[in-house]
């Protein structure tokens, strides 16, 4: 309405979200990147974007990437997740495929245990045990653990999931996010 532009400096990101336009992410007064807040959300060029915007925080955790005749895989513990086509010719250089150590990223809602999301998928179906589930009202939390590996889900609170379970979730390949393992920037241009 006043036609100007305004600075308006947060530590919190849900502000910064709803408030900005434009949001300039910083660590350490170092510029880590600038955009809209939902590219900020959507296409993170670190692990520190990736995990400062999100709530609950993006999950995280070591993968290698392995080429196929049907295409590029990624693989954590047992998993093995085949990556659409076009995330995998995003992958900025070829170094990364065949065994190096890569840190994958996937968001909390990105994780499904509804069964009508479960018999579409046709990859990155994962077999995890539910720690913990926190009802939130509108959504619930499961604090998971796949073959050691932490991952929150964010799901509907219609879920039947309970402490103790053993259950199967899908992680939608379309959202997952890759890092190097050194410099912490995505791999996916």
């Amino acid at each position: 309405k006043l036609a100007t532009t305004f600075i308006y400096v947060t530590h919190d990101q849900i502000e910064a979200m709803t408030m900005g336009t434009r949001i300039v992410v910083m660590k350490d007064g170092i510029v880590q990147q600038v955009d809209t807040p939902q590219f900020l959300y959507d296409e993170p060029e670190n692990i520190f974007v990736a995990t400062f915007l999100g709530s609950p925080q993006m999950n995280m955790f070591k993968a290698t990437l392995h080429r196929e005749k049907d295409g590029l895989h990624a693989r954590f513990g047992n998993n093995d997740i085949l990556l659409p086509p076009d995330k995998a010719k995003r992958i900025i250089d070829d170094k990364y495929i065949g065994g190096k150590e890569v840190i994958m990223g996937i968001r909390p809602e990105s994780i499904h245990d509804e069964p009508q999301y479960l018999n579409n998928a046709t990859t990155g179906i994962i077999e995890c045990t539910v720690e913990i589930t926190e009802m939130m009202g509108a959504e619930t939390y499961l604090y998971l653990n796949c073959e050691g590996i932490p991952l929150t889900a964010r799901v509907s609170p219609r879920t039947t999931a309970k402490g103790g379970d053993v259950i199967r979730v899908a992680l939608d390949p379309n959202k997952i996010h890759i890092f190097d393992k050194e410099t912490e920037r995505t791999i996916v241009n």
